[in-house]
């Protein structure tokens, strides 16, 4: 079995996939035109060698998974529907934007990252701490209460995939996850790279983000002990918030670790992990698969834009299946041409 260190996300209607030297979006329209975009990736852990340091790599790639997944899900969006309005910066945004000399999409996707890490710190971290102070004002052991508080957070993060994965449009969004473990999957185990193939290959995956989120879970009860029981919440979740980097780049070198290696130890850490990518992972349908391979060769980079093009224009159908909508014209043509095999 050969690895890669390609992986992804699920998007609306699409899939990104990550090398470490290109990142693409394949995204299939309404219409049932499937568009790619190409960029290069810049890790700073690649380019700077201290960064690269085990557990400081977590960290980074971390902080990089958050901005990266912020952006593609606006790249993706704007690929589905080009004129939606509502993805263009607010006027607060544009403000800070020519104050600071940055890109106004720069700036908003910096604030809606900030966003995201305190709404997750605060539902995920600071309350479960204090309701476990609320609820636990006859236990004594300093590890009791570090234990429930992490079995409350576990819980809570449990309960919130359940919710979101019965959603109808989250459903969608989690049969292209599913399509991007298939398709690395496929390639993992040396299969031709087509549909027929990615289809017999498991939805799950042992680098998925889902088995990051609940190894980081697991290891901040384990480092949480450590600080003991403060009776002052503030100094509790003060020190907390102190060792999440820790906690992110210790859960990083696990992950690594647990998919590097094929035993039965390795095999047996990975299922907690593995089992729960039944929450937000869905059976992908065929035109959803197309879309994730599209996007796999595009990072893969051994294609050329022209031959991904192709790829793209012969997967090229509507989610019921019927032939897409041939546009004429030089408009049609420059349209295909800005976005088909885009690189920036």
């Amino acid at each position: 079995m050969k690895r890669t260190s390609i992986g992804g996300q699920g998007v609306l209607e699409g899939v990104m996939m990550r090398s470490p030297e290109t990142t693409a979006i394949a995204v299939r329209r309404e219409c049932g035109e499937i568009v790619t975009q190409k960029q290069p990736t810049q890790s700073l852990s690649a380019r700077y060698k201290i960064l690269g340091i085990p557990v400081i790599r977590g960290v980074v790639n971390f902080v990089e998974m958050l901005v990266s997944g912020v952006k593609t899900i606006t790249d993706a969006a704007r690929m589905y529907d080009p004129e939606d309005e509502e993805l263009e910066p607010s006027k607060a945004e544009t403000a800070i934007a020519e104050k600071t000399g940055k890109n106004p999409m720069d700036v908003a996707i910096f604030f809606a990252v900030v966003i995201a890490v305190v709404i997750a710190v605060g539902v995920f971290f600071i309350l479960p701490n204090l309701i476990t102070g609320w609820i636990t004002p006859y236990v004594d052991s300093a590890f009791g209460k570090n234990l429930i508080d992490g079995l409350i957070r576990v819980g809570m993060f449990l309960i919130y995939l359940f919710a979101i994965s019965n959603m109808k449009d989250i459903k969608r969004l989690f049969g292209y996850h599913g399509a991007e473990h298939k398709v690395i999957n496929c390639f993992e185990h040396d299969m031709p790279m087509d549909v027929e193939h990615a289809r017999k290959n498991s939805r799950l995956h042992p680098r998925c983000g889902t088995s990051f989120l609940l190894i980081v879970m697991i290891i901040s009860i384990l480092l949480f002990t450590l600080l003991g029981w403060s009776e002052s919440w503030a100094v509790r979740i003060g020190l907390r918030l102190a060792m999440l980097p820790v906690v992110a780049g210790v859960s990083y070198e696990i992950l690594k670790l647990v998919a590097k290696y094929d035993n039965k130890l390795t095999m047996a850490l990975r299922k907690p992990g593995m089992a729960l990518q039944y929450l937000t992972t869905r059976e992908p349908d065929d035109g959803m698969l197309e879309v994730a391979l599209i996007s796999f060769l595009a990072a893969e980079d051994q294609l050329t834009d022209e031959e991904i093009d192709a790829l793209a224009e012969r997967y090229g159908h509507k989610i019921d299946g019927s032939p897409v909508e041939k546009k004429e014209g030089p408009a049609a043509a420059q349209e295909q041409g800005t976005v088909l095999g885009a690189n920036e």
